[in-house]
């Protein structure tokens, strides 16, 4: 059987794991809450530790904490943020709404680690929740956890998803292929051309995603209860940002409004939808790649994606797009989980966001499944497609939208009379071209150059 001690809180005694560093209220927490299994994220924990440290060294800066007491809770967040102690947080995510047994679960940890380097007590709400509420601590550690996601693994991905579609676009530059609309044949497009699509998609997303952390940089600490800052020093705020800033190497300011920081979660909310922009590019682009990797014999047959692993448990040598399917579905997540927190984000009764929680489970879901999926997208998919130049070049010939060319000379009936009989005998647009107009071999051969295509303009 499991021994037990016994702790008190404000409402009483309650038993706890002999040996757990939690205390009292986290106990509570856990007897309260099993739903799911799922508790906070490690990210998001590492966060939590962040704003305990900041908190300890900026009252002890202030004056308003015992110097070595201070220390022995920096050193203790210390552990927590290096990945110690994972364990000691083991309450479920869906709990309180603001968050409160989480952070009175860190106090407790933090408490408990301190006092024993410290040799004295130390205690959770007196001491380690100094100048703060539940209500600041955990908006700002999900504002904390969100910036150190994405500039820790999101953006770099990002980065290196760019460069390696401009290396591919370099390395098929002259390759011509069929472009498509409504997924049936159109104009030629260079396949530089349409990598170059997908990488200002992703260019522009993580452009969004940049823009988006202006706001999640201010943050809700300082606002205390319900964003008046009762209880905190007046400079603490900028203390704590100050604190902060240097802890992550990540620029970190005091809001200018606590009261939107505590009562709404817009911010994340806007930083949720450009995560979303960029899981609809990286779905795109994932589907893009499955069309033209299918069959190999009976679908379009464009490229081949690396071979990674057997696709059948039945069909030997089938061999399926792995990465583009696992993206895809990692957008429809991310996707579901803007909708939920779109929906947390509403609940911003008068003072306080009560889905505070879940926001913090689905916004770091978000940024660390896309930051993998796009490294893997970049390294395992585009990287290492080969191109089917063979495919590509019978499917073009026959092409019979390249007849569009010679709109301007013969007209666009007669273009697409010429178009219709190619397709139905099955024949290259040029010698039916020849047949059916004045045109000469040579200059439909310079009126249709597919790669002259490619570059737009008129036909001369």
């Amino acid at each position: 059987m499991t021994a037990y001690r016994v702790e008190k809180d404000s409402m009483g005694d309650v038993h706890v794991p002999e040996n757990a560093l939690y205390q009292a209220q986290t106990q509570r927490a856990i007897d309260n809450f099993p739903i799911s299994g799922l508790v906070m994220p490690a990210t998001f924990i590492k966060a939590l530790a962040y704003v305990k440290q900041a908190a300890a060294k900026a009252n002890a800066g202030l004056g308003l904490l015992d110097e070595g007491m201070a220390k022995a809770i920096a050193e203790s967040c210390q552990e927590v943020i290096d990945g110690q102690h994972a364990d000691a947080f083991p309450i479920d995510v869906f709990q309180t709404g603001s968050g409160t047994s989480s952070n009175m679960n860190m106090n407790e940890v933090i408490a408990t680690l301190a006092s024993q380097k410290l040799g004295e007590p130390v205690n959770p709400n007196d001491h380690v929740n100094m100048g703060q509420s539940s209500n600041d601590v955990i908006p700002t550690a999900i504002q904390v956890s969100s910036a150190l996601a994405v500039h820790g693994g999101l953006l770099p991905a990002l980065s290196h998803l760019t460069r390696v579609l401009d290396d591919k676009a370099n390395s098929v530059a002259e390759v011509v292929k069929t472009g498509r609309t409504h997924l049936m044949d159109a104009m030629p497009i260079t396949l530089a051309q349409e990598l170059g699509g997908w990488r200002y998609q992703i260019a522009q997303a993580k452009s969004g995603i940049k823009s988006a952390l202006a706001n999640v940089q201010a943050l809700a600490q300082g606002g205390t209860a319900v964003g008046s800052g009762i209880n905190a020093h007046p400079d603490f705020a900028v203390a704590f940002a100050a604190q902060i800033s240097a802890a992550t190497n990540i620029t970190f300011s005091a809001s200018d409004n606590f009261f939107y920081n505590l009562s709404s979660q817009d911010a994340i909310v806007a930083l949720s939808g450009q995560l979303k922009t960029l899981a609809v590019a990286n779905l795109k682009i994932a589907n893009d790649l499955r069309w033209m990797n299918s069959g190999p014999l009976a679908g379009l047959g464009e490229i081949e994606l690396e071979a990674l692993q057997p696709g059948s448990s039945i069909m030997p040598g089938k061999v399926n797009p792995v990465i583009p399917e696992a993206v895809a579905m990692v957008s429809a997540q991310v996707i579901g989980n803007d909708a939920t927190i779109t929906v947390a984000g509403q609940s911003g009764n008068f003072q306080l966001n009560v889905m505070l929680p879940v926001i913090a489970l689905n916004i770091i879901q978000s940024i660390e499944c896309l930051a993998s999926a796009s490294q893997l997208l970049a390294d395992k998919a585009i990287a290492s497609f080969v191109v089917r130049e063979d495919n590509l070049q019978v499917a073009l010939a026959k092409n019979p939208i390249l007849v569009t060319a010679l709109n301007p000379v013969i007209g666009y009936l007669k273009a697409a009379e010429i178009a219709k009989k190619a397709y139905k005998e099955a024949r290259a647009i040029i010698d039916v071209a020849e047949e059916e107009t004045d045109l000469d071999r040579e200059t439909l051969l310079t009126l249709l150059d597919p790669t002259k295509l490619t570059q737009g303009g008129i036909a001369e």
